[in-house]
């Protein structure tokens, strides 16, 4: 398949959390995802994380550990991350049940996709969908 290595993403959203910790449960209880790996500083915050969802993943980290990432992200705002999951309906159901904040609930796009929208603990917006494009080389 074009645009991969040995089956691995080559893109990976990297975002800073304040709390690392909720938002890696968060993300797994909520949203679905999947812990990969958690690695903490001495002090218990997350030097780097991997969460995975289908074929694709996210990399989280604490705010506030220095460095030439956290130096550069200072300030920053929240982002927005779109990930494909299968029954959006379903993934649905879970974020609600988990009480995570729902900005759009599922809703049939134009261009054939059904997406829905929520917010985590510290703003950044993930939109689960089932919107897919192939991506040739």
């Amino acid at each position: 398949m074009a645009g991969t290595n040995g089956g691995r993403p080559s893109i990976y959203p990297t975002l800073l959390y304040a709390d690392a910790k909720t938002a890696i449960r968060q993300l797994t209880e909520a949203l679905g995802f999947t812990e990969l790996s958690v690695y903490e500083g001495e002090d218990g915050s997350v030097l780097h994380a991997e969460l995975v969802q289908g074929n694709g993943g996210v990399m989280i980290g604490s705010k506030g550990r220095g460095g030439v990432f956290d130096t550069a992200m200072k300030g920053a705002g929240p982002c927005g991350v779109y990930v494909v999951v299968d029954d959006v309906d379903a993934h649905h159901r879970r974020a609600v049940d988990h009480g995570a904040e729902i900005l759009m609930p599922p809703t049939d796009q134009d261009y054939g996709s059904r997406d829905y929208m929520a917010r985590d603990a510290e703003g950044n917006i993930w939109s689960f969908g089932t919107y897919a494009p192939e991506i040739e080389a």
